[in-house]
């Protein structure tokens, strides 16, 4: 579990790099234990000959480096999950977490006319455990879904994580078909028989019908970092720090930079986040909806337009230093909830965030927990209770996670399906999860 940190601001330094004017004023921020001493990665001296080029990088750019570097990147080429891992998220956590979305998709796919077919999207998978136990409550409900035809298709960067979601979700009698030059660079057959392909992007997905999953996926986009000073907002960069070639620092910019039109005229933060790529993605994903329907399922780590300083690093399960050892530790920052919201520029209606501890009550946990429990021995069962408590606990990741939804306006609001003179105008059924609604 990626555990929630505000990352402390420290003073301004006045020392700056001989190169750069002093106009850059040094900003350091701690993601709380100092390491005794730097780690020079190849991470860390390929960002070093960066900045020597071409002067301080904003932090959008250093954690789309960082992260997906095609040669160096931490997600590439390594498996970060899991107890030997940097951190572990909630399917790793408990099964019930995964079934329990299986049937949000399901109740959603029932209470918009059950379409003949649809997708299964998802965005960042990890290592398929999700996918695998949603897949497994399809195939319980087979009666329900068995005149429906379902794909699954994955968006997935990192080679090694696609092997092993490969691993985990596919047939192994069937070999997988690779084409690393096509959108989908690779497809199969899961266990249960239904096609999956593997894209690098969004936008190669195919349009249709779809159902979309972005869990742990929107906290590890690249943002812009802003503080505000008596000058106005000045965009938070990355530097070599002058006291030791090897080492980074956090610099204030000079001047207005470009992602400043990203902040509201109404801000009354003092510093903020802002992720033009999460942006970016939440428009095609309501345009999508829009244009074929279906609905989208966000979870994550958040707030709504409320926090400051979220970003922060993980590795070995521990906080770790956002810019030491740069290639090493995973990293991220909170979502803002509120910023996905204005994103869908209200082409598709959103739900939430809720608290995670509300979205898997409202989804029956407790019910689903104690039928697994009836069935199971002594350290099963424990096992259970651990995991629930993990996921419920409001100190753990009850109140920390949250859950989000873009869904078609005429499923909020009826007229989903046709009417005929006769009929009145259909009563919508609730959103399984989220609550009462707010009509809108």
């Amino acid at each position: 579990m990626r555990v929630l940190a505000r990352v402390g601001v420290g003073p301004l330094c006045s020392a700056a790099r001989a190169v750069i004017p002093c106009f850059w004023r040094g900003k350091y921020f701690s993601s709380g234990r100092e390491p005794a001493e730097n780690q020079v990665t190849p991470m860390l001296r390929h960002l070093v000959y960066k900045i020597k080029a071409t002067g301080p990088i904003t932090v959008a750019e250093y954690m789309k480096e960082v992260l997906t570097n095609p040669a160096k990147g931490y997600y590439v080429y390594r498996d970060m999950l899991g107890e030997k891992g940097d951190f572990i998220t909630s399917p790793e956590i408990s099964q019930i977490f995964g079934e329990l979305l299986g049937i949000w998709f399901i109740s959603e796919w029932m209470a918009t006319g059950k379409n003949a077919a649809f997708q299964l999207v998802e965005l960042g998978p990890g290592r398929g455990t999700l996918s695998g136990d949603i897949l497994r409550v399809f195939s319980q409900l087979g009666s329900v879904l068995k005149n429906c035809d379902i794909s699954i298709h994955l968006v997935e960067v990192s080679e090694k994580l696609s092997e092993i979601q490969a691993l985990t979700l596919t047939e192994e009698k069937v070999p997988l078909e690779r084409n690393p030059g096509s959108p989908a660079y690779m497809k199969g057959v899961t266990k249960s028989g239904i096609p999956i392909s593997w894209y690098r992007d969004l936008q190669d997905v195919p349009k249709g019908y779809s159902f979309y999953l972005a869990h742990e996926f929107f906290d590890v986009l690249p943002v812009h970092k802003f503080q505000k000073t008596p000058q106005g907002w000045r965009e938070v960069f990355i530097d070599i720090d002058p006291q030791a070639s090897d080492k980074l620092r956090f610099v204030l910019a000079p001047c207005v930079t470009p992602a400043e039109v990203f902040i509201r005229s109404d801000e009354t933060r003092d510093h903020v986040e802002v992720c033009p790529e999460a942006g970016v993605i939440i428009q095609e994903l309501s345009q999508r909806i829009a244009l074929t329907g279906g609905a989208a399922l966000i979870a994550d780590y958040g707030h709504d337009g409320t926090k400051t300083d979220t970003f922060r690093g993980f590795c070995g399960h521990k906080l770790h230093d956002v810019l030491i050892a740069p290639g090493t530790a995973d990293l991220t920052a909170d979502v803002d909830f509120s910023y996905l919201r204005r994103m869908a520029e209200g082409k598709v209606a959103s739900l939430g965030p809720i608290k995670q501890q509300t979205f898997l009550k409202n989804m029956g946990i407790d019910v689903r927990l104690k039928v697994l429990a009836d069935k199971s021995d002594e350290p099963s069962r424990q096992q259970l209770l651990q995991g629930y408590d993990m996921l419920m606990n409001p100190k753990k990741m009850g109140e920390r996670f949250h859950f989000f939804a873009l869904l078609p306006h005429q499923r909020l609001h009826g007229g989903s399906h046709p009417m005929n003179a006769c009929q009145s105008k259909p009563s919508p059924s609730p959103v399984a999860g989220f609550g009462e609604l707010a009509w809108r």
